[in-house]
């Protein structure tokens, strides 16, 4: 009898089956060829390079075989010896959205790999890389049907991969932060044939638990509360485990009064038929974007001496938030806390939110004074100045207008999309984290845009990210001043419809208006012709404009650059979940810039998680800046080795049994960091032979 794909067995045979190593998430790896005493020894012995573009993806090996994406959303199969390539799948796709992982599934002599371009969920041959034409029409799913919306306006981007439950491939998608924006459903999938088995509506309809904290009918217009990061199941149980991100608009949220269920939470469902069994809300009616980031994870932990089944879930506030798998009851306290009120007009701000007691948060929650930078005495200066004019009340203090407000840890962590990892011998988490600060705020809304006026669309649908002059808040979100000759009109326009790395696709913007924007930032004309005018108007859907906007992600930081608080801007953090004590916590992360002048171990912004082995490794690449994979001791956070790779590791490392070797395999890209090497690449490493 073969064993299936994501269970212990195949795992601990030497595979990487599943996108977090097994199905419940853990990334743990029963191997220890490469171990505390011997992993100073590590060389590298291959590395295949993919050319420019972002490149987040988790690898699978499955039989003797890698299989993994490119930043141009193909999908390779590749030697896991040699790296040598055995087939490549390319769909065709101009989308350069993240494909972090992939899935598999096989029953008796049947087998498929799920990978995504686009909004397509493909099911391909592992053997030949051909689409399999009895999936789906030719091969595929289009994850914009069965919504409830025009397909033709929605995004919907595969960025984590499925998850395989028996004979179900279970998804969630990526979608808009801004209305009109796809509303967060989860669907399973027969993987035999690609017809819908069950969909779980995360935003309720009339009758349902939790229709009461939306406003009435708020399911046929609301959006987005849907799962991007991923999830995990319980095999034996059958419980999929779904963490879920905010509804839109992101920050102002007038037309979603409520606590806005189950958005921001986790949901703990029936995995045979999409049946809810209990949830947990980490944010009521978020206003600061806080999804949950990443799958959980399920583990084991002691209580009164016996042993509890458990689901961890880590937060973008730095929390981490631990319950009982099957009943959903926390196994540390949790408090509703009062939190500030909101002052915007038509806001109307939850009284309260969830804080977690034990553990205590893993990154730092309120900006004070002496939490400044230090780092020069002008440095400090300018961050005294620009902190005297902060709204700053602590944590979940919501966004006012015509002043910049305080979110700490900022929109991009605590806990990001790599996810944890735990030793599941001792029942000890090992999570990542980013620690600096950023603001935001609201302004009034403009009356509507002309349709077709290139330069006013770009401030009411881009100038959030990309700043009102263009400037972007790099390497997050790339200035967009000087895209001519390097980017045409028509690339520009397929870049707005489709998405490019941490951006969403904006298909729901008329195609006249993406060409009028395109044109404006190609440095062309601005204005559409009126038959484009009349063409945008008649294709642009009703949505309700939201009377205050955001005005932009904008990071805490010195004149240079670097964070304008304190360090550690981003750590590393090992806690045992049977007690919730930290065992240790170390920066991760340096700017090779500052070491040189003695500024070390100041740790910086991370993507991508770790991995621990029976070897007694844990072992992160993530950090951006100094492009290092490193090796700790698991247990003590003793640092053993690293290396410099060729671009940023801004992914979850993998490892592996091949040809009596143990691998550890990397992806690379160079994307999140514009003035470093240019590039994409996996690269791997192991033991000399004969060692």
């Amino acid at each position: 009898m073969n064993a299936r794909p994501g269970s212990d067995t195949v795992s601990d045979r030497g595979d990487w089956p599943v996108y977090a190593g097994n199905a419940s998430g853990d990334r743990y790896s029963e191997l220890g060829q490469i171990d505390t005493r011997n992993v100073g020894k590590l060389e590298q012995v291959w590395r295949v390079d993919f050319g420019p573009g972002g490149l987040q993806t988790t690898p699978l090996v499955i039989g003797g075989v890698l299989y993994a994406t490119t930043p141009g959303q193909k999908t390779v199969a590749m030697s896991p010896e040699t790296g040598a390539k055995l087939w490549e799948y390319d769909p065709g796709s101009r989308s350069t959205q993240p494909i972090r992982g992939l899935a598999y599934w096989r029953e008796g002599a049947e087998a498929h790999l799920f990978t995504s371009y686009g909004s397509y969920l493909v099911a391909l041959s592992p053997e030949t890389g051909q689409p399999i034409p009895t999936f789906g029409k030719d091969g595929r799913v289009d994850l914009r049907d069965e919504l409830g919306c025009d397909p033709a306006t929605m995004a919907t981007f595969l960025t984590s991969p499925a998850t395989v439950f028996k004979d179900l491939v279970i998804v969630g998608f990526r979608t808009s932060e801004t209305a009109p924006a796809a509303p967060g459903s989860i669907r399973a999938y027969d993987a035999r044939t690609g017809k819908l088995r069950w969909k779980f509506d995360v935003i309720p309809h009339p009758g349902e638990p939790g229709y009461d904290s939306w406003p009435t009918d708020a399911w046929k217009t609301a959006g987005g509360a849907n799962n991007w990061a991923g999830m995990v199941v319980d095999e034996r149980r059958g419980i999929l485990f779904v963490p879920t991100g905010s509804a839109v608009n992101d920050f102002y949220g007038a037309d979603r009064v409520g606590n806005n269920l189950y958005a921001n939470s986790l949901i703990a469902l029936d995995a045979s038929n999409g049946r809810r069994l209990w949830h947990f809300q980490g944010v009521h009616h978020d206003l600061w974007d806080r999804d949950f980031p990443s799958p959980p994870v399920l583990l084991t932990v002691r209580r009164g001496g016996k042993p509890v089944d458990a689901v961890a879930q880590g937060s973008k506030q730095g929390m981490l938030f631990l319950f009982d798998r099957v009943t959903g009851k926390p196994l540390f306290p949790i408090e509703e806390r009062p939190v500030p009120a909101s002052d915007v007009p038509g806001e109307v701000a939850s009284p309260t939110q969830p804080f977690a007691l034990t553990p205590a948060p893993f990154a730092r929650q309120h900006l004070t004074a002496d939490m400044l930078t230090n780092r020069t005495p002008e440095a400090r200066a300018a961050a005294e100045k620009a902190f005297a004019t902060f709204n700053n009340k602590g944590p979940f203090t919501p966004l006012t207008v015509g002043k910049q407000t305080v979110v700490f840890p900022g929109f991009d962590g605590g806990a990001e999309w790599g996810g944890p990892a735990v030793d599941r011998r001792r029942g000890v988490i090992y999570i990542n984290s980013n620690d600096v600060v950023w603001t935001g705020g609201l302004a009034e809304t403009k009356p509507a845009p002309a349709a077709g006026n290139g330069a006013a669309l770009y401030q009411e649908q881009c100038s959030a990210c990309h700043g009102a002059n263009r400037d972007g808040a790099p390497p997050e979100f790339p200035p967009l001043t000087n895209l001519s000759p390097r980017l045409d009109t028509a690339q520009i326009a397929a870049i707005i419809a489709g998405g490019k790395g941490r951006m969403p696709g904006f298909p729901q913007i008329p195609p006249a208006d993406r060409a009028a924007i395109a044109s404006y930032l190609a440095g062309g004309r601005a204005e559409a012709s009126n038959g484009e005018q009349r063409e945008a108007e008649s294709a642009a859907p009703a949505v309700q404009r939201a009377r205050y906007r955001f005005t932009g992600y904008r990071k805490f930081l010195d004149a240079q650059g670097y964070p304008a608080v304190a360090p550690p801007w981003g750590t590393l953090n090992a806690i045992d979940l049977n007690t919730g004590r930290y065992l240790w916590k170390i920066p991760l992360g340096e700017y090779p810039e500052l070491s040189a002048k003695g500024m070390r171990d100041t740790g910086s912004e991370n993507y991508g998680g770790p991995i621990v082995t029976a070897g007694g490794l844990v072992i992160i690449g993530a950090t951006i800046y100094d492009r290092k994979l490193r090796a700790f001791d698991s247990r003590t956070g003793k640092l053993l080795w690293q290396t410099e790779l060729p671009f940023a590791g801004v992914a979850t490392p993998v490892t592996y049994m091949a040809g009596g070797r143990q691998f550890i395999v990397i992806a690379t890209s160079g994307s999140r960091n514009p003035k470093g090497p240019q590039g994409s690449a996996y690269v791997a490493f192991a033991l000399p032979t004969g060692r």
